[in-house]
């Protein structure tokens, strides 16, 4: 599990179609072959440790639903270790598990912060509300607003420094993750999974 705080930009180093290495130090501090690293959002399993960071393998599955197979030699990826059990929860619930791309509408800075709209897909868009949380390439952000399949962020001048959102551009592609939480309340409601005779109709009724 991670938390979408960013703890460094890396850099791709080599990269094919079920590798990549990656130039990162933080992160490879205490980390042991086995351990998980979330690569712009996508959990990986750390392959090989190197004195300047580490390998890991791509499977064709996440090759084809996230923006890795895009990234280039000299691509910045933003890093994070998986949390430990004792560690500090700054974040939301993040498991590494890309639901899908989004494309990147606008990213302009204004005034002192930046403005970031996505455009989602349906699937993904169901699960996000206003003010609610969402991974983009594995940084937890906050919702401002939800239309539709266009979600508008705003994101504040450290959380674009210190990521690579500064290296991105409108049309640019990146890994997107829901709440889980929400995927857990559509199935608790499911009529299927679902005997408490609690629904969407009866929570409506009732004024949630």
């Amino acid at each position: 599990m991670f938390t979408g705080i960013v703890e460094e930009l890396g850099k791709i180093l080599f990269i094919t179609k079920n590798k990549l290495t990656v130039e990162a130090y933080k992160v490879t501090e205490d980390a042991k072959i086995g351990d998980s690293i979330a690569v712009n959002g996508v959990c990986l399993t750390v392959t090989k440790i190197n004195s300047n960071g580490f390998d890991a393998d791509i499977s064709p599955e996440t090759s084809k639903v996230t923006t890795l197979g895009k990234l280039k030699n000299g691509s910045f990826v933003n890093l994070e270790r998986a949390l430990p059990a004792d560690g500090r929860f700054g974040g939301h619930i993040v498991s590494g598990h890309i639901d899908g791309i989004g494309k990147i509408c606008i990213l302009q800075k204004d005034g002192d912060f930046y403005n970031l709209v996505l455009e989602i897909s349906e699937n993904e868009s169901k699960y996000v509300v206003k003010k609610g949380s969402i991974t983009v390439n594995g940084i937890s952000l906050t919702v401002a607003e939800i239309d539709g399949e266009t979600v508008k962020i705003a994101i504040i001048p450290h959380t674009f420094e210190n990521t690579n959102l500064k290296e991105l551009k409108a049309g640019d592609y990146v890994n997107i993750e829901t709440d889980i939480i929400s995927k857990y309340v559509e199935k608790f409601l499911s009529t299927r999974d679902n005997n408490t005779g609690i629904s969407m109709q009866f929570l409506r009724e009732n004024g949630f």
